[in-house]
């Protein structure tokens, strides 16, 4: 009777633990707190993991356990920035890069080869997403211009989709079906959602932050409820990002203020649970729909939040994450803010030029621009890809004809956003 009892304790127990997240023990740990740009799941065990500066991919086959590396840069011989991953199913599976360079796999990510039939070939990809059986959407970049690639027959063929007229940079990609689906970034006016119902030939803005600089950096539509949709917003210093809800199929919309400025990863079980994280925080959970947030101080540098169910997920940043039930490892990764550029500013208070250093460790894609003490937009100084590696750039710009007070300059490459506050006389 007693051992009965204590069996049944015991499954009470089990049924009763509740779900954390967790560092997953046995992948390579980012160095300067670089990060896994993203991570996608085919079942609850199969899944992939893409390292965006260190340009490798990982695959797990149960749950995240173990991971095999199964592609690198000295791989393809050139330098990559891994930004997403996608797979329509076991086999076929897509990596974008913000390189000039888009791949596809035919066998589960042990080969892949770079797809080249695509006009005009994109510059980047930052968002990926796989629908039905033999669909896939594209979109990039965060730079300009906007676009959106697109296959019906599992990558054989492309159209490329001029987006200019609606934004000027997207970001995330996500369809419910092959015809009904939203993509996001910002354009002139600010961070925007677009919304296609006939597989991306018109388009129509159902959301735009109205602050310009700003980005709809992710998306997420409720699976038990697709009239509920998520999007974090990134903003730019001194303003905070925002978690924006519409629980209407995109119609209205309520925002609440996020836990950083530089917001990127959403993801919520149901209309009130979730969490947010960007460059420099790691998990951020809310009860109560986002009106208020709690530092679970796991995690850091937080791009992609990926729901299987509601006791399973995963999430990719410094490390990858797992949403489980399970006790995976001792070890704990508190927040790690996210690695910067190595900026050397040479005049502060400045009088008529703005003058600064930037040291580019290996290839990237820079947007600086200008804002004021309140973060408003005043112009973009420069957009550039810059091609090889350990280069160093001056940088001089003329501002003496700005009024005498605070500003920002605002730099955005692949791995990072961030502001520096300099001092007009």
């Amino acid at each position: 009777m007693r051992l009965l009892c204590f069996i049944c304790l015991l499954l009470c127990l089990n049924v009763s633990a509740q779900a954390t997240w967790q560092p997953l023990p046995n992948i390579i740990s980012n160095t300067n707190n670089q990060r896994f740009d993203d991570v996608f799941f085919i079942d609850e065990n199969i899944g992939w993991a893409a390292n965006g500066y260190y340009a490798a991919v990982y695959k797990t086959i149960d749950g995240g356990k173990n991971w095999n590396e199964q592609l690198n840069e000295s791989t393809l011989g050139s330098h990559h920035y891994f930004r997403n991953i996608e797979f329509l199913n076991n086999d076929i599976g897509f990596l974008g890069t913000l390189n000039n360079a888009f791949f596809k796999t035919l066998d589960g990510g042990n080969t892949w080869n770079r797809v080249n039939n695509i006009t005009p070939y994109p510059a980047a990809i930052c968002g990926l997403d796989a629908v039905g059986t033999s669909t896939i959407y594209g979109c990039g970049a965060y730079f300009t211009p906007a676009y959106i690639i697109k296959s019906t027959d599992s990558g054989a063929s492309w159209n490329y989709i001029d987006m200019s007229a609606y934004a000027n940079a997207l970001v995330e990609i996500y369809f419910l079906n092959e015809n009904i689906g939203f993509v996001s970034g910002r354009n002139n006016n600010g961070g925007t959602i677009l919304k296609t119902t006939d597989g991306g030939i018109t388009w129509t803005e159902i959301f735009n932050s109205n602050i310009v600089g700003e980005y709809v950096w992710k998306l997420q539509i409720l699976e038990a409820n697709n009239n509920v949709i998520f999007g974090s917003v990134e903003s730019v210093t001194p303003n905070l990002g925002k978690l924006i809800k519409s629980t209407d199929a995109g119609i209205t919309w309520n925002s609440f203020n996020a836990p950083e400025t530089d917001i990127q990863a959403v993801g919520f079980l149901d209309e009130n649970h979730g969490w947010m994280g960007g460059h420099t925080t790691g998990f951020y959970e809310t009860l109560n729909g986002g009106q208020t947030w709690t530092n679970l101080n796991i995690g850091g540098n937080l791009n992609r939040i990926f729901l299987i169910n509601n006791t399973l997920a995963y999430a990719s940043g410094t490390s990858i994450y797992k949403f489980t039930t399970e006790t995976l490892s001792s070890n704990t990764a508190n927040n790690q803010k996210g690695a910067s550029l190595k900026i050397s500013m040479k005049n502060n208070p400045v009088k008529s030029y703005l003058e600064f250093n930037i040291n580019f460790e290996k290839a990237d894609n820079i947007l600086i621009e200008l804002y004021n003490m309140n973060g408003q937009f005043i112009k973009q100084l420069s957009r550039e890809s810059i091609l090889t590696s350990n280069t160093e750039k001056e940088y001089s710009f003329y501002v003496g004809n700005l009024a005498s007070g605070t500003y920002f300059v605002n730099f955005h490459n692949n791995f990072m956003r961030e502001s520096l506050k300099f001092i007009k006389e």
